[in-house]
């Protein structure tokens, strides 16, 4: 993206920038999540309808980010916000901090969901839902290390903080991938307890999974990796049988893909159980929240029955067994399940989810021949509801074949979107809402097409 171009949105964006250079003042960076940053400066909102955003100098977007993928049904959905007023209105609270029944309703649901859940814990993120699920693994298997995939994201702390974008002079050999920190002030110890493995490449992953197999306790993983890449699905199928006979649990991170890949996730399209589940964004329904669900046998070990009390001043017991602690005030927080069994109930309705997926698939064939009538080489990749644009036509298996894309192209269309009221942050993925209309992808496929013709012009 030229100066020119930086100029031409600073100026649709003026009072953002105002704004931003305030927040600079009072928050690191100006922003409260480092994703949140964009070149020269993040939009900021002023309100939400719908499938649409609205900025502070009055511009309309239609947003195919939707807070990276957790507001299926657009925002503000009536239904929503109805459930979340009667559940305050009747409770007479926001929070009991005490078992309450909606704990157990949306426990039910994801078991009936989810082939691989059997029981459920709450927490407030998905980070939080991810990080759980590894200390539960390492205690049940009593081995130290864990593994990850390169590219693939799993929260922000240290022990998976690693290999998510590696710059590619440091990453290693493809077949065996160096693990490679993506932030400062990350300990050694974890770059040597985190194995990484290569995507989509079975014989390289068996081949490094059984040298190290006694120390492995688990494998986490993106079933589709970054939301828009798919496992293939002999690939997760022989990595779901290998970790079964190595004793490694595996664990599927289904943050990005529940319920935008079908209401039972990523696991029912690729018919496989997985021993721990991670849940978060569509299952709040605007809200924070995360969840893991597993096998009986493993969730167990989070049970307080028979276990020390850690919180209790002199709570000494040498015939108690150590839990799995696991804590949070705010887990299961009521009007947070309320949000989250209205936002599944309205998925759940005849044609609901069809219609979402007819409405992604026909706006991707439709963006493909677009691209195509330009010459630009291009495919879309992803599953379900959610999909990235990809400017290439090589095939797209794991994080090193993305440099074979031409991001710079991908930027300076992205930023033609933005000033053409198309939302979502450069170079990220689309995500669809059951509010996305017919309409709101015509005037989609026209902005890219402006976007297009303006930046091949500059060019």
């Amino acid at each position: 993206m030229g100066s020119e171009d930086f100029h031409s949105f600073a100026e649709q964006t003026k009072r953002s920038a105002e704004q931003y250079t305030k927040a600079r003042e009072l928050i690191p960076g100006g922003v409260t999540a480092n994703i949140k940053y964009m070149e020269p400066h993040p939009i900021i909102m002023r309100r939400a309808e719908g499938s649409k955003l609205y900025d502070i100098d009055h511009n309309e977007y239609m947003d195919y980010l939707l807070s990276y993928g957790a507001l299926i049904h657009g925002h503000g959905h009536p239904e929503v916000y109805e459930a979340v007023m009667k559940q305050m209105k009747s409770s007479g609270t926001t929070i009991f901090g005490t078992p309450h029944e909606l704990e157990m309703v949306m426990a039910e649901k994801l078991i009936s969901l989810y082939p691989g859940i059997e029981m459920v814990r709450y927490t407030n993120s998905g980070l939080e839902a991810t990080l759980l699920a590894l200390r539960t693994a390492r205690a049940y298997t009593g081995k130290p290390k864990i593994a990850k995939f390169e590219g693939h994201y799993h929260g922000g702390y240290d022990q998976v903080l690693l290999s998510v974008n590696p710059e590619h002079e440091k990453s290693g050999d493809a077949a065996q991938p160096n693990s490679v920190p993506e932030s400062h002030g990350l300990p050694e110890y974890y770059q040597k307890n985190t194995i990484m493995l290569p995507f989509n490449d079975f014989p390289s992953t068996e081949k490094i999974l059984r040298t190290c197999k006694e120390d492995i306790s688990a494998i986490i993983m993106e079933p589709v990796q970054g939301g828009f890449i798919p496992a293939e699905k002999e690939f997760i199928k022989q990595l779901r049988t290998l970790t079964e006979e190595l004793g490694i649990v595996l664990i599927l991170d289904e943050v990005k893909t529940g319920f935008r890949l079908s209401l039972g996730g990523a696991q029912e399209v690729y018919g496989i159980e997985p021993d721990i589940t991670a849940l978060g964004k569509v299952l709040g329904g605007g809200f924070p929240i995360g969840a893991i669900g597993g096998k009986k046998e493993i969730m167990n070990l989070l049970s307080p029955h028979g276990g020390r009390d850690i919180m209790t001043v002199g709570e000494e017991d040498s015939q108690k067994r150590e839990a799995v602690f696991h804590s949070g005030t705010y887990n299961g927080h009521p009007t947070v399940l309320a949000a989250g069994l209205s936002t599944i109930e309205l998925l759940e309705r005849d044609g609901v989810i069809g219609e979402l997926f007819s409405k992604t698939h026909a706006l991707r064939d439709r963006l493909e021949e677009l691209y195509g009538q330009y010459g630009i080489p291009m495919q879309t990749i992803g599953k379900g509801s959610i999909f990235n644009i990809i400017l290439s036509k090589a095939s797209i298996k794991n994080y090193r074949d993305m440099e074979q894309a031409d991001l710079g192209l991908r930027k300076a269309i992205d930023y033609e979107l933005l000033k053409n009221g198309v939302y979502t942050k450069p170079l990220n993925r689309y995500s669809l809402s059951t509010a996305h209309t017919e309409e709101d992808i015509s005037r989609t496929i026209r902005a890219h097409e402006q976007a297009i013709k303006t930046v091949l012009k500059q060019r």
